[in-house]
């Protein structure tokens, strides 16, 4: 009879317990939650703040090769283009002379060319490396990589042209240097792998 009592008392108080104690917890959940979205709502604010980049087709094109008032390479900046007639008026070559001020506003302008050329050509070899290295992984990722024949020539033809830019980029960061650039042009750092 006592064993039949205790379990009679302990039928009654655990639904009772179970009733109290599901409230609590779901408060308690709730309560988190609503913290979870007051710190969720605080983050969208903040990032909303902040203007999204948009990446459009004029910020992707690298910079004009040259400027429509820089001359032709190989011609002084005060020449006239083969065939075409001095202007009238002008009679002596000093007249023609360009200032000091305009030469120096123009070594100017074609070092700023040059700096932005230079820049925009490290950007691209350091796209067609970071591709070349994906490629590469994918590539040597795969069991039966000697057999892909089409793989091994798309990675050849990438390491050819990533050495013709890389060619190209030495070409311009000597012409820039000939032209008295002091620094080299800065490029931005790749971000860091996560």
């Amino acid at each position: 009879m006592r064993h039949t009592t205790i379990v009679r008392t302990l039928a009654l108080i655990l639904p009772l317990a179970f009733s109290f104690a599901l409230p609590l917890a779901a408060q308690d959940s709730q309560n988190t939650s609503v913290a979870e979205a007051a710190r969720r709502s605080r983050e969208q604010k903040k990032a909303s703040a902040k203007p999204a980049t948009i990446i459009t087709d004029e910020t992707l094109k690298p910079a004009p090769s040259s400027s429509p008032a820089t001359p032709p390479a190989g011609q002084p900046s005060g020449a006239t283009a083969p065939g075409a007639s001095a202007p009238a008026g002008n009679s002596t070559s000093d007249e023609n002379a360009p200032s000091p001020a305009d030469e120096a506003e123009q070594k100017k302008r074609d070092v700023e060319a040059s700096k932005q050329q230079v820049a925009a050509l490290q950007n691209e070899v350091d796209l067609a490396q970071r591709s070349l290295s994906l490629d590469q992984d994918a590539f040597y990722s795969k069991p039966d990589f000697s057999n892909d024949k089409a793989g091994k020539a798309k990675l050849d033809a990438e390491q050819a042209d990533l050495k013709q830019k890389q060619d190209a980029l030495a070409q311009l960061k000597a012409k820039f240097a000939a032209l008295g650039g002091v620094d080299e042009p800065k490029t931005p750092a790749p971000p860091a792998k996560p």
